[in-house]
């Protein structure tokens, strides 16, 4: 089967998840980006400074900003910034990680899914995670 894209291009895909983290902390007077606790982010394969996409389930938002790397085992997932506005403390969310990768990459992964309680301490992680 021929493709109609080049061998150069790249997909923008979902490395990992996580799966119905609850807000901790909104924080307006900060510049931006999300701030998320090191265990979480070891447990999906995220990146400080990597660029995530953040659904909130309370009101159907979606934003899209950078990861900062929040203290290890504190459980926090603080929203800095603009979306302070729009994301609450409580609020359920699901944090979509990503990453540019060569068409040929992307047909051979699956994310990472991590699950987690009502204080974002990890519950099951499911490494290349596929629906049924």
């Amino acid at each position: 089967m021929r493709l109609w894209y080049t061998r150069k291009m790249l997909v923008n895909v979902c490395i990992a998840k996580l799966h119905r983290a609850t807000v901790t902390d909104a924080d307006l007077g900060y510049m931006g980006s999300i701030t998320i606790d090191e265990t979480l982010l070891t447990a999906a394969g995220l990146l400080p400074g990597q660029m995530v996409t953040i659904n909130n389930l309370s009101n159907a938002v979606s934003w899209r900003t950078y990861i900062l790397k929040g203290k290890k085992g504190k459980g926090d997932i603080i929203l800095n910034g603009p979306p302070a506005r729009l994301f609450q403390k409580g609020d359920k969310v699901v944090i979509l990680g990503e990453a540019w990768v060569s068409p040929a990459e992307a047909a051979k992964m699956s994310p990472t899914v991590v699950f987690m309680d009502e204080k974002n301490k990890i519950t099951k992680v499911k490494k290349g995670w596929r629906p049924k």
